[in-house]
């Protein structure tokens, strides 16, 4: 029987891949269940120090699966808590880092669940909607937080409320990726990208994450503490201390000890 996610481990990179492409691989409950645990099993294990996300067939993802079959008018609120929103605060909430490879459209949900990833790179191919306008609704699965902070208000609320598509070259341009690839490298790049990650210290990886956090919602005075008190730790950590030691040495580091 064929998985609807597919978990493969490369080295210390775990890679996820969204696999419903005779649905451009869009979310239904039981593919959000797989995800949310795929996550959560990364995210305990120890030998995996980062996470890959892409999609099978010729969309990265498609958004809410919307034939799935609902027994009268759906509680949307309750699929977005149930399902959605937890997957959202892992991503961001766990210490380890997220590389989303878009490969071809990313639609409504599945545009933001790229966007909660901590590092976002795309096919040249892949385009963007914010696609909730066209059927009633409102940008979920963190929308509403992640556009406004990454393009500026006023680009938010034109993509959220006219709800056109955006090449991947526009999406750059505004800052939503990272970097294009040509789409027959992709991949590979992705793959290269997410090594790059997990070879990074650890330590450092889930702080930054968590600087960022708090620096979401800290005012100055605050997040200059918080870089403070994270600091002070992280110079205590044998991380530094090999970071230190190959920068005198000349030597690339090693933190995967």
């Amino acid at each position: 029987m064929t998985t609807n996610l597919l978990v493969q481990t490369r080295g210390a990179v775990r890679c996820l891949v969204l696999n419903r492409p005779d649905r451009l691989n869009a979310l239904d409950a039981a593919l959000l269940r797989a995800l949310n645990e795929a996550l959560a099993a990364a995210e305990a294990e120890s030998a995996v120090r980062a996470v890959l996300l892409t999609g099978a067939g010729r969309g990265f993802c498609a958004g809410a699966d919307l034939q799935q079959d609902f027994a009268g008018p759906p509680d949307l609120g309750h699929e977005l808590e149930s399902h959605y929103n937890p997957l959202v605060r892992r991503m961001r909430g766990m210490g380890k880092p997220v590389l989303c490879a878009v490969n071809g459209v990313a639609a409504g949900a599945g545009m933001n669940l790229a966007l909660a990833a901590d590092i976002v790179i795309a096919a040249r191919s892949a385009s963007f909607s914010q696609a909730f306008i066209r059927i009633g609704l409102i940008p979920d699965a963190g929308g509403t937080y992640f556009l406004p902070r990454l393009v500026g208000e006023a680009r938010a609320r034109a993509l959220a409320m006219l709800g056109e598509p955006l090449t991947a070259a526009q999406a750059e341009a505004m800052g939503l990726v990272w970097k294009l690839f040509d789409d027959e490298r992709l991949a590979e790049e992705a793959l290269s990208m997410a090594e790059a990650l997990a070879a990074k210290p650890a330590g450092a990886m889930a702080a930054t994450k968590q600087a960022f956090a708090a620096a979401a919602v800290n005012g100055l005075d605050a997040q200059l503490a918080w870089e403070r008190d994270a600091q002070q730790r992280l110079g205590r950590s044998a991380d530094f201390a090999e970071g230190v030691r190959a920068f005198a040495e000349k030597r690339p580091a090693s933190f995967n000890r």
